[in-house]
Order: C-alpha cells, then structure tokens, then sequence
C-alpha cells in the first residue's frame, strides 16, 4: 500500500510509502523475496554508510547489538518484527510467521519515513557518538589471508554478495578450515529461515566455491540465533544442479 503523508492527510493509493518534506518527498517501495516472512523495502536513499560495512543485521533479543542503530531499535518497536536486515540502500524486515504484512507494513512505513524525515544516522559509529573507528567487512582482505582465503573471500563479495542482496539478504564469511576444507558463512536478512536458503549454499554457493577453489570441499552454515554451526553441506556428483551462480 502506498501511504501520501501530505499537510497531516494520508491517502491510501496503491505500493510504497511517501513523505513529502518541503520540496523533497521520501518514496519507499517495497519487493517480496524468497522467504514469505521477510519483505524489502526500498527508500530511494543510503541507508547503511560505507563505513559501516555492506550490511548488518539485527534481532530483537541483541540488545547490545541493537543499542549501535537508532533505526533498527525504532522498527522492532512495530510488535511482530523479528529481524532488521540493513543494506546499503535497503531493509529487509523478518516479521513473526503468525503476524500478517497487511497490519504491519502501514507501521513500518510509518516508522521508517518518521526515521528518515529527522536526517538521523541509521547506525552510530563503533564505540558510540564518539571516536569509533571504522567497520573492516568481512570480506575484506587482509595481509594474514592466504591465497584460498583471499579467493574465496573475493568470489563471496563479487560473485554471491549480489545476487543475495538482491533477495533482501547478505551472507558473511566466517572463517575457513584447511583441514576440513569447510568454509564457514552466516546467512542474513530474508535468507535466515528462508525455505530455500539450504538449496542456495548448496547448489549454488557451494558449487561455485568448489569449481574455483579445489581446497574448498563444502559450506558449513554458522546458525544466526545461537551462534552454533549447523550440519555441513556435503558434496556428491549428483546433487549438481543448475543455478543462478553459475561458474
């Protein structure tokens, strides 16, 4: 539904939200995704700066975490809300699967131009308003990594980071073991709960790593809610099958 906030009247006329601030209007539309639960909604602005990396995403039991984005805190106040994913120049919102997107979507739109129209940050700097410094990504490649590392760190921000976030969600490297040859990501945004995440790593991620990366022998999925690392992906010949990451 799209929401026209214009001298305190709202007119209900069909998809996004609008906010009309002077001679500037915020515009926010929204994309489905693949997970039924998680909606993107896309303001037309930058949401997340550069400096804080190319996404963070939050749940409302994270307090700690929370306590860095004003934006963030101010959306789980919408009841229903169980995740916040934001990307560069999106959110992506996880609702509860009992709550319907036709009751909370006019409060998130609310709540986001409300956000927007005060020029505040989406995130405070590392450390709070003061000195902070700046978030290193994970895919960053540092003077440690060796050269299986510094690929499979390169193929994950360029060649999957993309078409993820495209989706409304973001995958993060989390390590790489050399003697399993596992390599170790964490699943944001819609991609968490998602009903065909599994299939992604899998068919998709995973193949992508191996073809290019003969150390790389599967994907270990790092569980988002509880930190705990999920079954290893394993690969056999036969579960080869087409994807949108084709090598």
């Amino acid at each position: 539904m799209l929401s026209l906030f214009r001298r305190g009247r709202r007119i209900n006329v069909g998809g996004g939200g609008v906010h009309v601030l002077g001679r500037r209007s915020v515009f926010i539309d929204t994309e489905t995704t693949p997970n039924p639960h998680s909606m993107k909604f896309l303001p037309g602005t930058t949401i997340l700066p550069e400096t804080s990396g190319t996404g963070m995403y939050f749940q409302k039991h994270e307090l700690k975490d929370l306590a860095r984005s004003p934006l963030a805190k101010s959306l789980f106040s919408v009841s229903g809300v169980k995740g916040v994913f934001l990307g560069r120049d999106f959110i992506t919102i996880t609702k509860e699967q009992d709550e319907a997107w036709s009751a909370l979507k006019p409060q998130l739109f609310s709540k986001m131009l409300d956000f927007l129209s005060e020029g505040k940050p989406s995130v405070l700097p590392l450390g709070g308003s003061g000195q902070g410094g700046e978030h290193v990504s994970d895919t960053a490649i540092l003077d440690t990594d060796d050269e299986v590392v510094a690929t499979i760190k390169e193929l994950l921000e360029t060649r999957v980071r993309p078409a993820v976030q495209d989706d409304g969600g973001d995958i993060f490297y989390e390590g790489f073991d050399p003697v399993t040859g596992l390599v170790k990501v964490r699943l944001a945004g819609s991609c968490v709960g998602c009903p065909s995440s599994s299939v992604t790593l899998r068919n998709g991620v995973e193949n992508m790593l191996m073809h290019y990366i003969p150390e790389v022998k599967g994907i270990e999925e790092v569980n988002s809610d509880t930190g705990e690392q999920e079954k290893a992906l394993s690969f056999t010949p036969q579960d080869v099958k087409s994807s949108e990451f084709v090598p």
